[in-house]
């Protein structure tokens, strides 16, 4: 971890900012980009020492562009113990951040609020045998460190991993970290027969094909993995995603006896209503 939580001076586009760090942020170093689509990437920043998140929690990021920066929401996608921050995000051509973002580079500066939070954390569910990720999109970025977290592990005997997107290239991020995990020296040996990885896309051939939401309603999802449907006694979920895939699946997690948690009062079920332009 970084034993500061400032650079002077900052740094944007490998140029010097005019601008300071705003009160209660940290300003942090890319350490490392990778651009996977024309609309998908995730970048790498140092972490300060004396930063703490729970795996699934979200920040506010910014850069120093302005000297009032705009701040969105960003799932960390690295687990608690990493030594960085990693963070999936979408490009957006006409984002107030995003279209900024995406053009950063190894050595500029990010800007982070210094306070995490979110529901899709280990906390927020009952014990169960069984956790369902459903995600869409850069949803897939909190049960990226979820996954990553020897915690899942103890807690639930069987992951499943559900990640939907337009094509089969947006699904690369998630593919390369789930056979990453393999080898990793932490959770390798967790992650055997514990961690499933359910893909589909909506907008071209595929082997699975169709929205998340309809391959539950159908069971489909279930009877490709070979797994029992959704219950109250063993199951819970964690929802992550667009505003309809949100609504959607939420009404689909009630239909099968799941009823909603949060940090003050943990259920079966739990939504992350935190989103990126």
């Amino acid at each position: 971890m970084s034993d500061t939580s400032a650079i002077e001076p900052l740094i944007l586009g490998g140029s010097p900012s005019p601008f300071d760090i705003p009160k209660g942020c940290f300003g942090l170093t890319v350490t490392e980009v990778q651009h996977y689509t024309d609309s998908l990437f995730r970048f790498r920043i140092t972490r300060p020492q004396e930063f703490r998140f729970r795996s699934g929690e979200f920040v506010m990021i910014g850069l120093p562009n302005a000297e009032k920066p705009v701040f969105r929401a960003y799932s960390v996608a690295s687990p608690s113990w990493d030594e960085e921050l990693e963070f999936y995000s979408i490009k957006v051509q006409h984002g107030p951040l995003t279209e900024h973002l995406q053009k950063i580079q190894p050595g500029d500066t990010v800007l982070m609020r210094k306070k995490p939070t979110g529901t899709l954390v280990n906390d927020a569910l009952l014990p169960g045998k069984r956790v369902w990720m459903f995600s869409t999109g850069t949803g897939l970025a909190p049960f990226a460190s979820l996954i990553r977290d020897p915690e899942t592990y103890e807690k639930f005997e069987t992951i499943v991993l559900v990640h939907g997107c337009r094509t089969a290239a947006e699904l690369k991020y998630g593919e390369d970290l789930v056979a990453s995990l393999r080898n990793n020296p932490l959770i390798g040996e967790m992650v055997d027969g514990h961690l499933f990885h359910y893909t589909t896309v909506t907008r071209e051939s595929f082997d699975r094909q169709g929205r998340v939401t309809d391959l539950i309603s159908s069971g489909k999802l279930f009877d490709d993995l070979g797994l029992a449907r959704m219950g109250p006694e063993e199951d819970r979920a964690m929802i992550c995603g667009s505003m309809a895939m949100l609504r959607d699946t939420k009404e689909l997690c009630i239909e099968h006896g799941l009823s909603e948690g949060a940090n003050n009062k943990p259920g079966e079920f739990v939504v992350e209503r935190a989103f990126v332009d």
